[in-house]
């Protein structure tokens, strides 16, 4: 009798241990957060990278590997333009220095497939979307403001990592492209094109 509890103990113990192995290594759900660097290629009204951004992604696996799920960021990327004369249709002149905004604000639906269940687990993600974004010119006296809507897809490959064992608290590496069809005549942009890594935790 006192052989089968001692199975029975064993038994238990190897079920919670792998339980809380499974917990870590690959559970269903998750959420993602943190700091994200972008820069701003192919257009002529800001084209710079600069850390002011932040994301949050979260999503749940319907298979083993296959997620789907949601996301929202923000980026920000301003540039200075040094003193200069504009001059305009009607014969007039402008002699000003130029601060240049553009702030993105894209969101939607992720599909994120992860290629190991374990601490370190690499994936590939896809995101589709909408994308609010206001393209701003800062003069001496006045503003001139644009803001825009346009659909917004993303490709990333990034990295998920559990240093502490048995715990679901660890840390996100990723790098990205993004493309979005915003346009803005008066700028003459047509679409905004991004390149960028996101630092953050993940739960």
């Amino acid at each position: 009798m006192k052989r089968f509890i001692y199975i029975l103990a064993a038994a238990a113990a190897f079920a919670l241990t792998a339980a809380e192995a499974d917990a870590q290594m690959g559970k269903r759900d998750y959420i993602n957060g943190g700091w994200q660097f972008n820069g701003t290629v192919a257009n002529n009204f800001v084209q710079n990278g600069q850390g002011y951004g932040a994301y949050i992604e979260g999503g749940y696996y319907l298979t083993p590997m296959f997620a789907i799920g949601g996301f929202a960021s923000f980026n920000t990327n301003n540039e200075y333009i040094p003193k200069q004369t504009y001059t305009f249709s009607d014969g007039s002149a402008l002699t000003t220095d130029l601060d240049r905004s553009v702030y993105q604000v894209p969101f939607g639906t992720t599909f994120r497939v992860r290629f190991l269940r374990s601490e370190v687990q690499p994936y590939v993600q896809a995101k589709i979307g909408t994308e609010y974004s206001v393209q701003s010119t800062y003069m001496s006296t006045f503003v001139n403001r644009h803001d825009n809507w346009g659909f917004y897809m993303s490709p990333e490959v990034g990295l998920t990592f559990f240093p502490f064992h048995k715990t679901d608290f660890g840390f996100q590496v990723a790098a990205y492209y993004s493309y979005s069809t915003n346009n803005n005549k008066s700028y003459d942009i047509n679409g905004l094109n991004n390149v960028g890594f996101k630092l953050g935790i993940a739960f």
